[in-house]
């Protein structure tokens, strides 16, 4: 049987808009609650519903009408210091640092987990099981997406900062026996529209 993801970041959010460094992804806020309102009973239904364990990824769900189970290995990059904090102000205060890891996902300037990393903690996610057979709806940081993405087409960690993901984008995953393939960055649709095929 084949297994089926559907990967749903999360909605708007201040932190998102103002590009601040994951720190357990705050609140989202009313337009982005409001957009995940009207998105309910879009996403097809699942065997399991898997969160992020940050707090915009819970409440996303909450608003698409998802009951999930919180998922740790599903956090978003640990940026050590520089959780919590805006990209320009970091960018201000350490230049050369926030330049070097931009571009050397072996860098961790910021004390916490390198790109690389990260990227293959995701891919543990994909070969060990989280994801089995029949659909799953997970509710993960923008990052776990882009990690995804990256292990799935094989490509070089370095692409990760090139793939932008949309607040309630959808990425689909479908496989068996390890090999996935890839459906990117749909909207979900609203309550009552037919999906794309």
């Amino acid at each position: 049987m084949t297994s089926r993801v559907y990967l749903v970041a999360p909605a708007g959010s201040a932190s998102l808009r103002q590009a601040r460094f994951y720190d357990g992804g705050g609140p989202i806020d009313d337009a982005g609650a409001e957009s995940a309102r009207a998105a309910a009973g879009s996403l097809p239904s699942a065997a399991r519903v898997l969160l992020s364990p940050g707090v915009r990824c819970r409440e996303t769900a909450e608003a698409l009408g998802l009951d999930g189970t919180v998922v740790p290995e599903l956090a978003g990059l640990d940026v050590g210091r520089w959780r919590g904090r805006a990209l320009d102000e970091v960018g201000a205060a350490e230049p050369e640092a926030v330049g070097r890891w931009l571009t050397d996902p072996d860098c961790a300037p910021h004390g916490g987990e390198t790109v690389t990393g990260f990227c293959a903690r995701v891919g543990d996610l994909l070969s060990g099981g989280v994801f089995p057979d029949g659909r799953t709806v997970a509710v993960v940081e923008p990052e776990v997406v882009r990690a995804v993405v990256v292990q799935v087409l094989g490509a070089p960690e370095a692409a990760f900062w090139r793939l932008d993901v949309p607040p309630l984008t959808v990425t689909e995953l479908s496989g068996r026996s390890g090999r996935w393939n890839l459906r990117l960055g749909r909207p979900p649709h609203p309550a009552g529209a037919a999906p794309a095929p």
